[in-house]
C-alpha cells in the first residue's frame, strides 16, 4: 500500500495531486526549484526537497535529483504528473530501480509511445523525411514531451531549415530531448482525443471523448467532454484504435490517444498517445463522476478496474487561465498575482498553483489555473464557465480572461463548428480592446475620495482636476472632475456615491457599481486595469526610433547566424529569439534597413524592457 507520495512537478498538478493524495490519507512530498521555493505546491505538501537552481534542465528535468529526493524524504512513490519528466522512460525506469512504486505505465510503454516517431510507426504511419514544395504545409513537432514546445507550422520551403533549428533547440530545453519529425500539416481540423485507464488485469477503459480546437501556438486553451458534434460510430471508432494502441504495448495506468478529425470528410487521424494524465483531465473526471488520480494510485497498487467503465452524465468544459497577452502574439506575463478569485456560488472547480500575493515566475509556463465546470447541457455549462469567468477577480498581470468569455460565447463555439484555425480567423476580434469607458473616471473618483476640498466660504468653483491613466492596450485615457458642495462631480455622469473601494455612477439613468482595488502599481476597477500615469507626460524620447525593446523578461537562446552591426535587414526578418515560460518568441526586424546596435548575445537574460538591438 502506498503511504507517500512524492510529485516530480510543480504549480498547478502538483497542487492538484497532492489534494486527492490527502483524501486518501496518503503523505506528500514536493520538490521545488529555486525559483520556486515559495511556491503553492511547496507550501502545502506535507515535505518538501529543493532542487538547486531554477531553469528547468537544471531541476525539474533531473531525474536523478529527483529520485534522491524522494528516498530522502521517505517516500514509497513517485507520481510524475504531465510534462517535464512525464513521458521519460529512463525516469520511469530509475524510479522502479530505487525501489520506488511508479504511479504511470511501464516503461517499455512510455519508450514505445511517448516518442511520436515511435507512436507513429507502431500504428503503421510514418513522417516526412524529404520535404518537397507540394508537401507544403507541413508541421514541425518534438518527438518528446506536449504543450505545443517545439511544434512549427512552416508554410515555405526555404523557411524549413531555420524552424527545425528553432524547434530543436526549443525542445531540447523543454523535454530535455531535442528530436523532432515533419508531417503533413492538416488545415483548420478537429483535435479530438479519448482518455483511456488500464489496470494490470487487461481491463482497458476508453472514457469518452475531449475536443481541445481550440488552441493557440499547438497548445490547447478551451478544452470539453464529450466532444460535441462526433457521430456515434465515429465516437465508436475512436474508442477502438485508443484501446488497440494500448492494449499494442501492455499499457496500464492513466493515457490519451490524439487524433485530428478532417473536417468534412469526418476522417481521423492519429497524432499521438501521450502517456500520462493531461491537463484537460478534469472535464473527462466531471461528465464520468471519478477521481482519476485516485484511479492511477489505486492501478499503481494492483486494484482492478471494473469491468465497464462508469456511464457518462451531462457536460463538461475546461478554460485555461494564463498571464498572457493574445493581443500582443499571446506573450507572457509576470509579476505578483495579488488576487485570483470566483464567485463562490458559481461552484466552479478552480485548479491552480498560485494563491493571492503569490510571485508568477519567469522559468516556467504562464498557466495560472484550469476553470472548470459541469453541467447538464453543453449551452448551460457553456453560460455557466463564461459567467463565472466574466465575475472573476483576477488582479495582476494581464491575462487571456477577456479571450476565454469571447471565445466560449463565439456563434463558432456555440454551435460546436470550431476548428484548429479558430483564432488564425477569429483573434483579432477577440482581442479588440473594449475598455469601460467610466472605469477611469471611476477610478480617479476613488482616488480624490477624502481628500480636502474647498469649505462653503467659496464663492467661485473649484477648478477641474485632472487624472491620466493607461489601459493595457496601451491606451491613454484623461478624466475630469471636481470639488463642489454638493460633492464630487463630473460631467453627464451622476456620482452617487464615492468611497475608497467603491464608486457608484448613474449614467443615462442607469446606475453602475465599481469597485476599486489599489496596489502599488495598478488600479483595478471591476474588470479593468489601469496604470496611473502622471499628469503631465515626459516630452523626451525614451529611446531612438527603430529601438527593440525586450517584451518579457526571459533568456536569450540565441541570434541570428551572421548579424553583426551594420548588417541589412528586412522588415519581419527575424533576428533573435528569447526563451521565457518554456516557450521562444521570435524578435524580429521592425522595418527594412541596418543593424545599427546589437546590444545581447545568446545566454544573456534580459529584463523586459531592455534594449535588444536597433535597426535603422
Amino acid at each position: 500500500m502506498i503511504t507517500s507520495v512524492l510529485v516530480a512537478n510543480r504549480g498547478e498538478i502538483a497542487c492538484r495531486i497532492f489534494r486527492t493524495c490527502r483524501e486518501l490519507g496518503i503523505r506528500t512530498v514536493a520538490v521545488h526549484s529555486d525559483a520556486d521555493e515559495n511556491a503553492l505546491h511547496a507550501r502545502v505538501a506535507d515535505a518538501a526537497v529543493r532542487l538547486p537552481g531554477e531553469a528547468s534542465a537544471d531541476t525539474y528535468l533531473r531525474g536523478d535529483l529527483i529520485v534522491r529526493a524522494a528516498l530522502a524524504a521517505g517516500a514509497d512513490a513517485v507520481h510524475p504528473g504531465y510534462g517535464f519528466l512525464s513521458e521519460n522512460a529512463g525516469f520511469a525506469q530509475a524510479v522502479l530501480d530505487a525501489g520506488l512504486v511508479w504511479i504511470g505505465p511501464p516503461p517499455a510503454a512510455i519508450e514505445a509511445m511517448a516518442s511520436k516517431t515511435r507512436a507513429k510507426k507502431l500504428m503503421g504511419l510514418k513522417p516526412l523525411t524529404d520535404v518537397t514544395e507540394t508537401d507544403l504545409p507541413v508541421l514541425i513537432k518534438a518527438a518528446a514531451g506536449g504543450g505545443g514546445r517545439g511544434m512549427r507550422v512552416v508554410r515555405e520551403l526555404a523557411h524549413l531549415p531555420g524552424e527545425l533549428e528553432a524547434a530543436r533547440a526549443e525542445a531540447q530545453s523543454a523535454f530535455g530531448d531535442g528530436e523532432v519529425f515533419v508531417e503533413p500539416y492538416v488545415e483548420g481540423g478537429r483535435h479530438i482525443e479519448v482518455q483511456i485507464l488500464a489496470d494490470t488485469h487487461g481491463t482497458v477503459w476508453a472514457l469518452g471523448t475531449r475536443d481541445c480546437s481550440l488552441q493557440r501556438r499547438h497548445q490547447k486553451v478551451i478544452e470539453e467532454s464529450p466532444a460535441p458534434g462526433i457521430p456515434e460510430e465515429l465516437t465508436h471508432e475512436l474508442h477502438e484504435l485508443a484501446v488497440r494502441a494500448a492494449r499494442s504495448v501492455d499499457y496500464t495506468g492513466a493515457g490519451t490517444v490524439e487524433f485530428l478529425v478532417e473536417d468534412g470528410t469526418g476522417r481521423a487521424h492519429f497524432l499521438e498517445m501521450n502517456t500520462r494524465l493531461q491537463v484537460e483531465h478534469p472535464v473527462t473526471e466531471a461528465v464520468f463522476d471519478i477521481d482519476l488520480v485516485a484511479l492511477q494510485i489505486g492501478i499503481a497498487e494492483g486494484i482492478p478496474l471494473a469491468a465497464d467503465p462508469p456511464r457518462a452524465r451531462g457536460h463538461a468544459i475546461e478554460a485555461r487561465l494564463y498571464a498572457e497577452n493574445p493581443a500582443r502574439d499571446w506573450t507572457p506575463q509576470t509579476g505578483t498575482l495579488h488576487r485570483l478569485a470566483v464567485p463562490e456560488a458559481e461552484n466552479i472547480r478552480l485548479d491552480t498553483g498560485y494563491t493571492d500575493g503569490d510571485q508568477i515566475p519567469v522559468h516556467y509556463d504562464p498557466m495560472l489555473a484550469k476553470a472548470v465546470v459541469h453541467a447538464p447541457t453543453r449551452a448551460e455549462a457553456i453560460r455557466k464557465l463564461a459567467g463565472a469567468l466574466e465575475r472573476a477577480t483576477i488582479h495582476g498581470p494581464i491575462t487571456n480572461r477577456d479571450l476565454l468569455v469571447r471565445s466560449l460565447r463565439h456563434t463558432e463555439f456555440t454551435t460546436a463548428s470550431m476548428n484548429t484555425a479558430f483564432y488564425d480567423r477569429h483573434l483579432t476580434q477577440l482581442t479588440e480592446p473594449t475598455p469601460d469607458p467610466h472605469a477611469p473616471l471611476a477610478a480617479a473618483l476613488s482616488d480624490a475620495h477624502g481628500r480636502s476640498r474647498f469649505g462653503g466660504w467659496r464663492n467661485v468653483p473649484a477648478q477641474p482636476q485632472l487624472k491620466r491613466y493607461a489601459t493595457p492596450d496601451g491606451k491613454e485615457h484623461e478624466v475630469t472632475y471636481r470639488h463642489t458642495r454638493e460633492g464630487l462631480t463630473a460631467d453627464g455622469v451622476r456620482v452617487v456615491h464615492v468611497d475608497a473601494s467603491l464608486v457608484v455612477l448613474e449614467v443615462a439613468g442607469v446606475r453602475r457599481k465599481f469597485e476599486v482595488t489599489r496596489y502599488a502599481d495598478q488600479i483595478h476597477v471591476n474588470t479593468t486595469t489601469l496604470t496611473p500615469l502622471p499628469r503631465f507626460p515626459d516630452p523626451t524620447p525614451q529611446h531612438a526610433p527603430g529601438s527593440l525593446l525586450a517584451p518579457m523578461p526571459g533568456t536569450v537562446v540565441r541570434v541570428a547566424k551572421g548579424l553583426t552591426t551594420g548588417t541589412e535587414v528586412k522588415a519581419g526578418e527575424p533576428l533573435l529569439w528569447l526563451e521565457a515560460m518554456k516557450m521562444e518568441h521570435k524578435i524580429a526586424a521592425p522595418t527594412t534597413g541596418t543593424l545599427t546596435e546589437l546590444h545581447v548575445v545568446a545566454g544573456q537574460q534580459v529584463e523586459v524592457g531592455t534594449l535588444l538591438a536597433v535597426v535603422f
